[in-house]
């Protein structure tokens, strides 16, 4: 399977999100990716379940939504009902995260887990093979434009590994300061989704930069 690239909806114009929409929509772009935050999990607070439903009705691809938020598990048929394709949960905010897989699948989303960079990959040894994706946070979750943490690179190939030993299917996405010059280094490490926010929105051609990303040619 060739990488996916999901630009981030958290750097658009927020003022004028039609026109983010259609680019994704025209771009080799794979996905929409979605950063809810709530305040209290992550210090910053994004856009909530009727900006979600606004942008769904014009999207043409798929919607991977990123939960930043504290009790996850209340708002999961909310989520779907918005037009979540993939629901992605942070390890750190969920107690009973076996259950909290199972309810998302029973509403018919794929299920993600996402963890922030203190977290080790072993601690989803036990759950990896009902993971549908991981998303590796390569920033601190709240703010976009941060800058890459390089350890990143050794986590990918540490999840990458464990994917392999248990036999999972679950795809590795990286999120945070992903730009061309990380962004090859990522695939080799054995990442399958790159997601990409101001690189992308703040770059002068937007669909020649997610081009770039998608051909690794810079």
């Amino acid at each position: 399977m060739t990488h996916l690239i999901a630009p981030s909806i958290l750097s658009a114009d927020f003022a004028n999100l039609l026109p983010a929409c259609e680019l994704i929509n025209n771009s080799q772009a794979d996905y929409y990716h979605i950063d809810v935050m709530d305040g209290v999990f992550v210090p910053n607070i994004s856009f909530g379940l009727p900006i979600i439903s606004a942008i769904k009705k014009h999207a043409k691809k798929t919607f991977d939504v990123h939960l930043m938020i504290v009790e996850p598990d209340k708002y999961i048929k909310d989520f779907k009902s918005a037009g979540a394709d993939i629901l992605t949960v942070h390890y750190e905010a969920c107690t009973h995260l076996h259950r909290t897989i199972q309810a998302i699948k029973a509403e018919g989303m794929k299920a993600g887990v996402a963890l922030n960079p203190h977290t080790p990959i072993h601690l989803l040894e036990d759950i990896i093979q009902d993971i549908d994706l991981v998303c590796l946070m390569s920033v601190n979750p709240g703010f976009g434009g941060q800058s890459f943490i390089e350890n990143t690179y050794d986590k990918v190939k540490a999840l990458k590994a464990l994917i392999t030993k248990k036999n999972s299917s679950a795809l590795i996405e990286i999120d945070g300061g992903v730009s061309n010059q990380n962004a090859a280094k990522l695939v080799e490490c054995g990442a399958d989704v790159l997601v990409a926010g101001s690189y992308v929105f703040g770059s002068d051609n937007p669909e020649k930069t997610i081009k770039g990303l998608k051909d690794l040619k810079f």
